[in-house]
């Protein structure tokens, strides 16, 4: 008789212990990359929080994010962002400036006789066409000299002759009157080598604002201005051969060129800050600003949008010329230089929160603060107080009373 149990089968063989491992590990790698990407998405959201207290990274918060997101990792899409922003957001076209943007009165000067200083600057032409009310004339500004010389002449003017409700500012420096200073900071140019501090960096100290006529911010972040930077005899980052470069030298004179052709490494130089390439020579806006060039005009934005740019000249009397304003290209900006006199220009930082410059009155000899500070231009982000707080961690140049 044939028997109808089933046929026996005996049980699997346990797992092997080596895939028991496999499958662990498997395990453990799985939750260890959770883990690490969630505490990195913790790291970032509190470096993020703490960036967007940190008043140094900007006066809004979207230029403090900006900020961030460039120092770790995502300079790209805060370009992609910025790009689009200016794009859907351009500088207003046509128009009039507002009733106040020009001073019409005029300034009287009385200049005691056998005073040396450089011929002051004439009437500047308005890229605009004819002259507005007040456009392009000088009004001496800030602390005077001990015979009562000025040394820092402001004026302002139409950007160009199309959006003609913008007004940049333009500020001339007498290089005889005046001694320049570079200031450093932590977060540009970042650190010296082996813990060493700078030796000029903000709060501006009571000493030193005792002669402080006037300060101004300095160029891009080290990494996106393709250049170098030296001071206190140490090199930050390798001098680039061409680069566009401030150069101050040890008894205060201050020159704008290119490196290795108009200004070179001497025991005199005491601060080399460079920044992308010239964008005035001889005298003349150079070629090409238009074209898309990351090494010569940034790869922040280029030079075609029309927002918020500085720059800094330097004439054939040797007196410097700083322009700062809206709705500039790279262009324009080169023009205003060429306008004021510059036979050679550079641009320096760009965007709301970056550009701006600032003069202060108070008597001779005294020490003075941020509250004795006007802005060249009202719309700047910053109050003058910026260069005299702790948190101020760009570099910038201070001008000092020499005479």
């Amino acid at each position: 008789m044939e028997s109808r149990r089933p046929v026996y089968r005996p049980p699997a063989p346990p797992p092997a212990r080596r895939h028991r491992r496999r499958v662990y590990l498997r395990r453990r790698i799985l939750v260890g990359l959770v883990l690490g990407f969630f505490v990195f998405l913790l790291y970032l959201g509190v470096s993020l929080g703490f960036a967007l207290t940190n008043q140094g990274l900007g006066a809004s918060y979207s230029a403090r994010a900006a900020e961030w997101g460039r120092t770790n990792g995502v300079g790209w899409a805060v370009t992609w962002v910025e790009t689009e922003w200016y794009k859907l957001n351009p500088a207003p076209k046509g128009g009039k400036p507002q009733s106040n943007a020009f001073k019409t009165n005029p300034d009287r000067i009385k200049i005691p006789k056998g005073v040396v200083h450089t011929p002051w600057p004439k009437r500047v032409v308005s890229p605009a066409g004819t002259w507005l009310p007040g456009e392009g004339v000088w009004h001496p500004v800030g602390r005077v000299t001990t015979r009562g010389v000025p040394a820092v002449f402001v004026t302002h003017l139409r950007v160009d002759k199309i959006h003609t409700s913008q007004v940049a500012g333009i500020a001339w420096m007498d290089s005889t009157l005046l001694r320049a200073q570079l200031y450093s900071g932590s977060f540009i140019p970042g650190p010296l080598p082996g813990g060493k501090k700078f030796q000029y960096s903000a709060p501006i100290s009571p000493a030193d604002s005792k002669t402080m006529v006037a300060a101004f911010n300095a160029g891009f972040r080290i990494q996106d201005g393709n250049g170098g930077y030296f001071t206190q005899g140490i090199t930050v980052k390798l001098l680039r051969k061409g680069a566009a470069s401030i150069v101050v030298y040890r008894n205060g004179v201050m020159t704008v060129g290119m490196w290795g052709r108009d200004v070179y490494m001497t025991n005199q130089v005491v601060s080399v800050r460079q920044n992308l390439d010239l964008i005035v020579d001889h005298s003349k806006a150079v070629a090409g600003l238009d074209a898309a060039n990351s090494l010569k005009w940034g790869k922040v934005l280029g030079g075609s949008y029309n927002v918020w740019r500085s720059g800094i000249g330097v004439t054939s009397t040797g007196a410097y010329v700083y322009v700062g304003g809206p709705a500039l290209s790279i262009t324009s900006l080169a023009n205003l230089l060429v306008l004021a006199g510059a036979v050679r220009g550079m641009e320096l930082d760009i965007n709301t929160d970056w550009v701006q410059y600032a003069y202060y009155q108070g008597a001779a000899g005294k020490a003075i603060n941020g509250g004795n500070g006007t802005n060249l231009l009202t719309q700047m982000s910053y109050s003058p107080s910026r260069f005299f707080s702790t948190w101020m961690n760009r570099d910038f140049y201070v001008m000092q009373l020499v005479k």
